[in-house]
């Protein structure tokens, strides 16, 4: 993974193990040890499924640039969705909180959210490719006056 790739990553992903951890902290003091693995669960699905699908945008918009915006919308809405069908299967589950997993699953996913639009806004992104080769300046036409 290039080392911008990997920025891009961890500047989104370390935040979101933050807040995770946070609300990991805050289940097992409301709902026990099965509180605090519900969260962490959540939140680690969250870091998975958004990881992945940063990774396969990224790899989108250096192969076919023309698909990029809509690979993004796409794929947002298809991790929103496998998300939701994460919390339809574990909702009866025992081998942890189910109502931990869901905020732990909720909360990591707006911190993600929130972690990346902060960094696109603070990376310095060339929206003109800039020209290396100055002799291929257009020349003047018309008249200098």
């Amino acid at each position: 993974m290039p080392s911008q790739d990997a920025r891009n990553l961890l500047q989104s992903a370390v935040p979101t193990a933050a807040v995770g951890a946070i609300v990991a902290a805050v289940s097992a003091v409301v709902a026990g040890g099965k509180g605090a693995i519900g969260a962490v669960v959540g939140t680690l699905v969250v870091i998975a499924f958004m990881g992945l699908g940063l990774f396969v945008l990224q790899k989108t918009a250096k192969s076919l640039p023309q698909l990029f915006q809509a690979m993004g919308l796409m794929l947002y809405v298809a991790q929103l969705l496998l998300l939701l069908f994460f919390v339809a299967l574990f909702k009866d589950t025992t081998l942890f909180n189910p109502k931990a997993f869901a905020v732990g699953l909720v909360v990591a996913t707006v911190a993600w959210m929130a972690a990346q639009a902060r960094a696109h806004m603070k990376a310095k992104i060339l929206y003109v490719e800039p020209d290396s080769d100055n002799s291929n300046k257009p020349e003047k036409s018309g008249s200098s006056q």
